[in-house]
């Protein structure tokens, strides 16, 4: 049976999070060849290499990645065995990671959050990232749950499962500046300034073809993901915003922003999505099971 020396992988640790062997060894008090000796020998019994050698510096391969996110992981798990032996008032917690797109609104992951909390006591961390390096880290289980406007893609799909959890009409948002627009909407929408989500998302496809439908030739005047920075430039009157209903309505009631109309047909999709893995998450199962 093949054991994992934890002395190598905490050394390991270390020389990843300090860029290099030299303030690795300075800091562990070890003398340079010896900790790559450690280093050499973690990486045979893992049979990958953790680095690359590049301009003096070391760069970790994706094998480095994987390893540095459980080495992580697996010391963090120590300290809070620590803890709990040492202090049996403290409550054992159960860690979740939920990767979310940043055009998600954050009222949803919010409210996977609580819901989570409600489940069980848990921490919970939250990490942003593109789609594919979040279903990534979803299949290579660095991450427990992956939040998006998009199922996964059915070609990846081998584990993974999607399940859709928020179907959001899109509106028209504004500032006050531009509340004669509701006036005739959307044909009033003609040359007018827009912030819309950047070209490979499917809202802003959506969206093309609906204007282009409807013969409507708008200026887009920005570009983002970030529905947060969305709602901000609509707020300060950069323009107008199409966004969800479920993510304009706190805005909308704040007097923030004003509904200038619905985009007839058009919607978001807001879906969950799992991966198979032999040790499952609880937290992540029963939520995945009931959000």
């Amino acid at each position: 049976m093949q054991w994992l020396n934890y002395h190598h992988l905490f050394y390991f640790k270390v020389i990843a999070t300090e860029g290099s062997i030299a303030k690795a060894a300075e800091k562990l008090r070890l003398g340079q060849p010896t900790l790559s000796a450690q280093l050499k020998q973690l990486e045979d019994s893992l049979g990958e290499p953790l680095f690359e050698r590049r301009n003096r510096g070391l760069i970790l391969t994706e094998a480095g990645k994987v390893a540095l996110t459980y080495a992580n992981e697996v010391f963090r798990l120590g300290n809070e065995l620590l803890q709990v032996i040492q202090d049996n008032t403290t409550e054992k917690r159960t860690h979740l990671q939920i990767g979310a797109l940043d055009s998600v609104s954050k009222n949803v992951t919010l409210q996977l959050v609580e819901k989570a909390h409600a489940i069980d006591k848990c921490s919970v961390t939250i990490l942003e990232g593109s789609g594919d390096e979040l279903l990534r880290d979803l299949q290579h289980h660095k991450i427990d749950l992956m939040v998006a406007n998009y199922p996964a893609p059915l070609q990846k799909q081998t584990g993974v499962y999607s399940k859709m959890i928020l179907k959001s009409e899109i509106i028209a948002c504004a500032s006050q500046k531009w509340k004669s627009l509701k006036t005739n909407f959307p044909e009033s929408l003609q040359g007018k300034p827009f912030i819309l989500p950047t070209q490979h998302s499917k809202l802003r496809h959506d969206l093309e073809q609906y204007f282009k439908s409807k013969k409507i030739m708008i200026d887009v005047v920005t570009e983002t993901q970030d529905t947060s920075i969305q709602r901000l430039l609509g707020e300060n009157h950069h323009g107008i915003v199409p966004l969800p209903m479920e993510a304009a309505e706190e805005m909308i009631a704040q007097k923030k922003l004003i509904n200038l109309g619905k985009f007839e047909g058009l919607f978001e999709e807001i879906w969950l999505i799992s991966a198979s893995r032999k040790i499952e998450n609880p937290i992540a199962k029963k939520l995945f099971e009931s959000f």
